[in-house]
């Protein structure tokens, strides 16, 4: 299929296939240049899609978008004054439409590579890095959408959200088809999933990692949630693959109406891919996949879990096992993933991690716990975003509480909320017996210095929640904050 790019022209009949419309007033034969679901970036001769937004409603705009030149309005909703000489497009999901109409726009690129997309609460960066990874090295070109970067090839291009608007996610895959990419990793947010961002996209496969708490002041219930991810895998075509954790308790439920290959891995039950941990220390991984021998350099349980993922997806994208396994020993995990520092003076380590959920924190924890060879006390740092999920403010207390000798809790991405009244949400899991190990600390800098001041020789300490970010988000300004950088200084000093 001729792709074509957001310069040039395009026939409105050919962006229109595959959506459903539902009424047409004024011509159809028309020759187009651009998408924009933005009224501030309406240009000549472009269709303005009205999408409904969780901040704004574009239908608002229709008006502002036809005087700045738009000709084609798609929406939901007529509105009562019809302008003479623009054509309005009458659908039932404006999201649905703008994802087919954007990969019509660019040629249809998810059908020209392999795509394969990473849902889950946890394990997605990591995942899809690992595999972005694992196929370079042996020597494709390789796509990668993530929440930490977007990759074409080896050339990286910043990433602002987990799953790019349809517009941004088609034209990156379309420059991945032009520099000549085999595969593209991506992670798929539940999120993109809802809005439909990733509609009229095709996927060679689909991997679910775990679902927990976590987006539930968007979905509102954890049901909501789980329907989310499950419609990415009911999408999935027949030729594609359906790749589920089956020790997650809703791991069969993703798959329950797919029209993909089901299969399977797990560290706990019989399964098509299995892996067994047989140690686990800060050198690395020794594990058992698939009976064969393995030794990699990631640490941690939910790590095993990933590494098995990878591999699972490599053999169901045809490459060798004992290659697949051997690359894979060789690979880092993504940065500010169980990112960690050692003190060679004093052996205190400190970790950064992203786990921003109840399960991702335990998880770390837990992890944490395990490497401990003595005494060592654990130290956790750790805060929630603001204008968020506040039902998982107590429980992220509780849980660092439950493995911690002392907790900090402190400010995260406050955002537009008052920090003090986010830590004050979370100080509410904290139980009456563990109240005296934890201190509150709102200021984030602070807070890191705090615990490395009370660390002893050999301490574990963890900073939880921001993982790769390099910012502090407060009152919708981004100061520079990078939790790896500061606490390497202060374990340091």
């Amino acid at each position: 299929m001729v792709k074509l790019k957001c310069h040039e022209l395009h026939e409105l009949n050919k962006i229109l296939q595959n959506v459903s419309v539902k009424e047409l007033i004024g011509k159809q034969n028309l020759i187009v240049g651009n998408i924009i679901f933005d009224s501030r970036k309406v240009d000549d001769n472009c269709i303005f899609v009205a999408v409904s937004g969780t901040q704004v409603d574009g239908h608002d705009f229709i008006e502002k978008a036809i005087q700045g030149k738009a000709i084609v309005i798609v929406c939901e909703v007529l509105p009562e004054r019809l302008h003479k000489g623009v054509t309005y497009i009458k659908v039932s999901d404006s999201n649905e439409a703008l994802g087919v109409m954007s990969s019509n726009f660019y040629g249809n690129p998810s059908g020209q590579l392999k795509l394969i997309g990473i849902t889950g609460t946890n394990g997605k960066t990591t995942t899809v890095t690992l595999l972005h990874d694992l196929f370079s090295k042996m020597g494709y070109k390789v796509g990668l959408l993530s929440t930490v970067e977007n990759k074409i090839g080896d050339k990286i291009i910043p990433s602002t959200h987990t799953t790019p608007d349809a517009v941004v996610m088609n034209e990156l895959i379309s420059d991945m088809v032009d520099a000549g990419c085999d595969y593209a990793f991506m992670e798929v947010s539940s999120h993109a999933i809802h809005q439909r961002r990733i509609a009229g996209l095709t996927f060679a496969g689909g991997v679910f990692t775990n679902i927990s708490h976590d987006h539930l002041d968007y979905h509102k219930t954890f049901k909501e949630y789980l329907n989310a991810k499950k419609k990415f895998f009911d999408d999935l075509p027949e030729d594609a693959f359906a790749l589920i954790n089956l020790d997650d308790r809703n791991g069969m439920v993703m798959v329950q109406n797919t029209r993909a290959k089901i299969q399977k891995y797990s560290l706990r039950k019989k399964a098509d891919f299995k892996v067994k941990i047989v140690d686990n220390s800060l050198s690395g991984l020794h594990l058992e996949i698939n009976d064969n021998e393995f030794f990699g350099r990631l640490i941690g349980e939910f790590n095993a879990y990933n590494l098995l993922s990878a591999y699972a997806v490599g053999v169901l994208l045809e490459k060798d096992s004992l290659y697949t396994l051997t690359i894979l020993s060789q690979l880092k995990s993504a940065e500010g993933r169980f990112d960690y520092i050692k003190n060679e003076k004093t052996g205190t380590v400190g970790i950064v991690d992203y786990a921003h959920t109840p399960d991702a924190l335990e998880k770390v924890l837990s992890t944490i716990e395990k490497l401990k060879t003595g005494n060592e006390q654990i130290i956790t740092v750790v805060g929630c975003g603001g204008d968020r999920d506040k039902a998982k403010r107590p429980v992220m207390a509780k849980m660092a509480c439950a493995y911690s000798n002392h907790v900090i809790i402190t400010s995260d991405n406050p955002r537009t909320e008052n920090p003090d009244e986010i830590i004050e949400d979370m100080m509410k899991g904290v139980p009456i017996y563990s109240q005296q190990k934890v201190l509150t600390i709102p200021n984030r800098l602070q807070a890191i210095k705090t615990a490395s001041r009370i660390a002893n020789n050999g301490d574990l300490i963890l900073v939880a929640g921001k993982g790769h970010e390099k910012y502090q988000d407060i009152k919708g300004v981004k100061y520079e904050f990078d939790d790896k950088q500061v606490l390497g200084e202060c374990l340091k000093g």
